[in-house]
Formats: structure tokens, sequence, C-alpha cells
């Protein structure tokens, strides 16, 4: 029997790009959207669920789903208000993930693939001490709370249902299509402004959205994926100025980076009140995919310099440019 499979969040950077790739590999295909409609191919499924929350109703959505891939989320927003901010996290990431769970339960849906969060494990590593799936959880801010607390509900009803519960952490995804932070840097490198990043000594895990989504897609089907939780990458950590070199590499320019010392940077940030970019720019975040590669056999099928050329490509016919133009 044909496989169907539900993918919610279908406006989003990953179940945009999951939805397109379980269409080319002719899977029978359904996705959610809060409301309206989405850009799909051809034969996909869109069913408005609303908003999200405790009380949503998948039950449309979920007819006849053998498995759901829950992409939707309330993501981390950079300078939002601080006040009941946890509340509304839980309220889409705990609450409405445990309400599409026990529905899809209910409905016989026999596996829940969850993408989660690396920020579960914590926001930075020490040299030489990367996460681990079987780390104790040091989530610190609400998205990270909110997403470690869904964990923990699915862990409890799949116990008393059956259903199948996969748990997928990713740090940083990046690819074809990625906006905000990655593609402002994109923008930077392409008009060559100078950055003072040429001398950062940091690691750091990222995932292209092509090997997330092959995880994925090996998790619907793997029978040891069940019950355990993975984290994801490349596979190749790089420093924040390996990543900037690589990535004006792919855009066919000239690297112009300024060797400023990391101490500066920090006392910089700070006096400009960006402690947090600070932290994301220079402190290491090293995730070891040891486990999943060898529960599930899995390797990443992509290298960075050829994803970080995927990505640049993308985002330069979005320009109106090619690799190596000028301008």
């Amino acid at each position: 029997m044909k496989q169907t499979v539900l993918v919610t969040g279908a406006h989003g950077f990953v179940a945009s790009a999951l939805i397109a790739r379980l269409s080319r590999d002719d899977v029978a295909v359904r996705c959610s959207v809060r409301e309206g409609s989405a850009e799909v191919p051809s034969g996909v499924q869109v069913i408005a669920n609303g908003a999200i929350d405790g009380s949503t109703d998948w039950r449309a959505a979920l007819n006849g789903a053998t498995a759901v891939v829950h992409c939707a989320a309330r993501v981390h927003q950079l300078h939002e208000p601080t006040a009941d901010a946890l509340s509304g996290y839980r309220r889409v990431n705990r609450d409405g993930t445990l309400a599409l769970a026990r529905q899809a339960a209910d409905a016989g849906t026999r596996r829940l693939i969850f993408l989660s969060s690396i920020k579960v494990n914590g926001e930075s590593t020490p040299p030489g001490r990367p996460f681990r799936g079987d780390d104790r959880p040091a989530p610190l801010d609400p998205y990270a709370v909110s997403k470690w607390e869904a964990e923990q509900e699915l862990r409890l009803l799949a116990a008393s249902t059956g259903l199948e519960v996969v748990v997928i952490r990713p740090p940083l995804v990046y690819g074809p299509g990625v906006k905000a932070n990655f593609r402002a840097m994109m923008k930077s490198l392409r008009w060559g402004i100078p950055l003072p990043f040429g001398a950062v000594h940091n690691r750091r895990s990222l995932v292209c959205v092509s090997n997330l989504i092959d995880l994925v897609l090996v998790c619907l089907h793997h029978p040891d994926a069940s019950g355990r939780t993975f984290l994801v990458s490349d596979g190749q950590d790089l420093s924040t100025t390996e990543l900037l070199q690589r990535t004006t590499r792919a855009l066919g320019r000239n690297s112009r980076l300024i060797p400023v010392s990391e101490r500066l940077l920090r006392q910089a940030f700070a006096l400009f009140g960006r402690e947090g970019l600070a932290h994301r720019l220079l402190d290491s975040l090293e995730v070891d995919i040891d486990d999943t590669c060898r529960i599930l056999g899995w390797q990443p099928p992509l290298g960075v310099d050829q994803a970080l050329v995927d990505t640049v490509q993308h985002y330069l016919r979005s320009e109106g440019r090619s690799v190596g133009a000028s301008g």
C-alpha cells in the first residue's frame, strides 16, 4: 500500500523542501497550513488547520495518513518581548504538538517524526565536547524549553498508545531558499563588504536542508528509528571564518575578512548590546552524529562545499544573477 505522509507547516523552509522531495519520490503527500493555500507540487493536497494549539483539529489532515512529519512550530524570534514568552511557545510547540500526536494515534497513524532543535541540548559546546543525543538536556530560552517539553510529552504518549515517535534535533539549517541571517550573510559577501571575522577559531555544526530531508526519509521507514532521538549535521564542522571563506568562494568572490581578535569582537558586540549575536558567531556548537549514522546506516549524502554552491546558486538566481557575476 502506498504510504501517505502528512507534512505540517507547509510554508516553512524545511517543510516545503521535504514536500517537493516526497513528491519526486512518488509518495502520496498531504500538507497542512495555518490558513490559505501553499505553493506545492501537483497532486499534493493542502489542508488548512487554523492556529496551532492544544485545541487544533487535525482529523481531516490525518485521515488515511500513515506517517506525520511535524515541521510546524513557533520559531525563535530575535528581539521579541520576554513577558510571558514561554506560554506562547508552549501553546504551539508543546500543546499543539501533543494534540497532533494524540489525534494521530487515534487515527491509526503509525509514525510521527518531530523536528525539534539542537537548542534542547544547549546553546554552546566546550572544545572537544560535542553534543550527543543522550546528553542531559539543557534548554535555555523559551523556544528550546517548549521543544524539550514537547519531546517529553511525545515519549509518554508513545508509551501509552504505540505511536512510533522519532525526534530529530537539527542545528542551523541552510540550503536553497534559506532566509534570515544566512541570506543576509550571502548578501554581504556578494557585495564585498569587509567583515571582521578573519580570525575566529570556533567550531559550528550545520546541516543543509537536503541532508536533513534525507535523514527524515530514512526515519520514515527504518525499524530502529522508533523511540529514538537523532542529532544531525553535515558531518563537517566549520569555524565562522571557514564558513565565510567557503561561501565567498561559492559566490566566485575574493574573501574580504579582517582578522580581528575574538576578545575585541566580544567587547564590540557587548558595547552595542548584541551579546546574543556574539554567541552565535563566536561560540562553538558541535554535534556528534556517530550514533545517528551507526543506528540508521546513514551518512550525509551532500558535502558542505557542494551544499554551499547549491545554496549560493539559488540565491543568485533569485537575485537575477549567476555565479561569478560581477556587481
